[in-house]
């Protein structure tokens, strides 16, 4: 793994996250690279969404350290460097989506251009006047994502943004996440559908709050023998639980 902070968007180093007794990570170590695709999977519960916290600076920690860009995860110079779309969409109802984008483009000082620029990345150009409250869930998803891409930031952080949408919707954010992560972000996001492992350049493959693999697509592929990505997760529960 890197040590160089400058070569790392994310550096945890003996994370330890207790929820009431129960321990979710006990010294976890994990390093995330600049400008690629890291994709964190899994089943529900084993831990991703209390890493993302923990990366974006919202989770309470019992040990270790979490350096974002060079910083500590949650300071004051990360706020307009770091984005994070949480599973729930995190936008007003009452407002219409542009209304939406104008409004938290102001709380993050973000170019008033960027509010067409993301509601056109996320698809929603024929609903851009329209409120929140009378679109879809999917649609809805799409509105926090487009609030999270607002100003640019250098590291987005997206919890299972592709959730209850269809297969080509997801494959057209599976194409902006890649043309994001080509102009220089990082990004990580979320997924339990396996497929999505092969539009990663990377992989933390998680189960029971350990990463059991860090590894690439082709690379767990390989090493399993497995023909599918969901094939070669099995294989690699099969070998955590000898």
């Amino acid at each position: 793994m890197m040590n160089n902070a400058l070569e790392s968007a994310v550096d945890v180093r003996g994370l330890t996250v207790r929820r009431g007794k129960t321990e979710v990570f006990a010294g976890l170590d994990v390093t995330i690279p600049r400008g690629q695709i890291t994709g964190l999977l899994g089943p529900s519960g084993c831990g991703k969404t209390t890493l993302m916290r923990s990366i974006v600076g919202v989770q309470k920690v019992a040990a270790g350290t979490v350096t974002v860009l060079g910083e500590p995860a949650g300071s004051t110079p990360l706020r307009r460097r770091v984005a994070y779309d949480t599973q729930a969409a995190s936008v007003y109802g009452d407002l219409t989506v542009r209304q939406n984008l104008r409004y938290f483009a102001r709380v993050l000082g973000a170019p008033r251009a960027d509010v067409d620029r993301v509601i056109g990345q996320v698809g929603l150009d024929a609903h851009r006047d329209q409120q929140v409250d009378s679109l879809s869930g999917g649609q809805e998803n799409r509105v926090s994502l487009a609030v999270a891409m607002l100003g640019s930031p250098e590291l987005i952080v997206l919890d299972e943004p592709t959730v209850g949408l269809d297969p080509v919707l997801r494959a057209e954010l599976w194409t902006l996440f890649r043309a994001l992560a080509d102009a220089g972000a990082t990004m990580i996001v979320s997924s339990h559908v396996m497929d999505e492992a092969l539009r990663c350049d990377r992989l933390l493959l998680m189960r029971s709050g350990r990463i059991i693999a860090d590894t690439t697509p082709d690379g767990l592929l390989a090493e399993t023998g497995a023909s599918d990505p969901d094939a070669a997760f099995l294989t690699l529960i099969e070998r955590d639980q000898r």
